[in-house]
């Protein structure tokens, strides 16, 4: 999915209390958790183990207490329901569930035949948060050439710019070995929806947009294809992950393995990184589930916006194609946060 991956602490770094911004003021809702659809039948313990994998790094004292009586063995549910209170937190915006996965495509360690298109290293004179040359000038003018930053070669530009927006992949070496490629950096500049353009150009309705459909039309239209794709000017840049084992997901924005099933992307302006989410999504497949969130994203912005991580190859990325519901998100907070937030004090 994504791309801006970058740790951080959201609420807690928060003015307490409502945050108006100049269009819509951001509220904060204390819930029960009889509130919660389907609370009492989730697996509280696998939602723990998660929450388990990234609590440590929570560097706030109201987190770090909840964090350490873990070392008591708790029941899972009981641990939940006595430690934290969930927060509704809306920003006038509907809620969007999306998913994501960590894809796995064909590619080399060196250039040759078919392997021509190169997954970028971060470069030395990229400085976070200023722009950079934008996606059409690394295309076209290759200024990243004959520097030593590709880490691979893929077969096919919209593997590569697929590989970007996920921000996580493997690559299957011609010798069936993989190398693990994470997000390292970007260009700095702004993220836009080449689904959203196709749209506006009147080539689909917004429910027909899909990753697959999205590729095809790139392929069809080779020329047209690949001007679509310099319409999203921002650009990531990859690390080799290759230590991660291979039965542990993707490194998120936390550095640590994301679960299938379990982790969600956030946008951390609203929620914190590491924090427990309930939520209820609608569609043709409802999902009811206590996530956690150890992810961000370039596309994932507001407190209403989240995507679910599904796993890794091909039949994930399928699963992670089809989704685009409603529904809600609920905030677990430590009870301190929770209350100063709601109640402004």
């Amino acid at each position: 999915m994504i791309q801006a991956w970058v740790a951080g602490f959201g609420l807690s770094l928060m003015i307490a209390g409502s945050v108006m911004a100049e269009e819509n003021p951001t509220t904060y809702t204390r819930l029960s958790f009889d509130d919660l659809q389907g609370w009492a039948a989730d697996d509280h313990q696998t939602a723990l183990e998660v929450f388990q994998n990234t609590c440590r790094d929570l560097r706030d004292i109201r987190w770090e207490v909840t964090c350490d009586y873990l070392r008591t063995d708790p029941d899972p549910r009981d641990f939940f329901e006595k430690f934290f209170t969930p927060v509704l937190i809306e920003d006038g915006e509907p809620m969007l569930f999306t998913g994501y996965f960590e894809p796995e495509l064909p590619g080399s360690r060196v250039r040759g035949d078919d392997y021509q298109h190169p997954i970028y290293a971060v470069p030395d004179d990229l400085v976070r948060g200023e722009p950079y040359f934008t996606r059409r000038e690394i295309d076209e003018d290759r200024p990243l050439a004959n520097r030593d930053l590709e880490l691979a070669w893929l077969t096919d530009p919209v593997d590569l710019f697929f590989l970007q927006v996920q921000g996580s992949g493997r690559i299957r070496l011609p010798d069936g070995s993989m190398m693990r490629v994470g997000y390292g950096g970007k260009n700095g500049r702004e993220y836009s929806s080449i689904g959203m353009a196709l749209v506006d150009r009147g080539e689909f309705e917004p429910h027909q947009v899909s990753a697959p459909v999205i590729r095809n039309w790139v392929r069809q239209n080779r020329k047209e294809g690949r001007a679509l794709l310099w319409e999203n000017e921002s650009y990531v840049f990859f690390r080799e992950v290759s230590e991660v084992p291979a039965d542990r997901g993707p490194l998120g924005a936390m550095n640590r393995s994301i679960t299938e099933g379990r982790t969600i992307a956030v946008d951390p302006a609203f929620v914190t990184l590491g924090a427990p989410v309930w939520i209820e999504k609608e569609g043709a497949e409802p999902m009811n589930r206590l996530m956690i969130a150890q992810d961000t994203g370039s596309a994932i912005k507001g407190a209403q916006r989240a995507d679910i991580f599904f796993g890794t190859g091909a039949e994930a990325g399928r699963e992670a194609g089809k989704i685009k519901d409603s529904g809600r998100m609920v905030v677990l907070l430590p009870k301190t946060i929770a209350h100063t937030l709601v109640t402004g004090r």
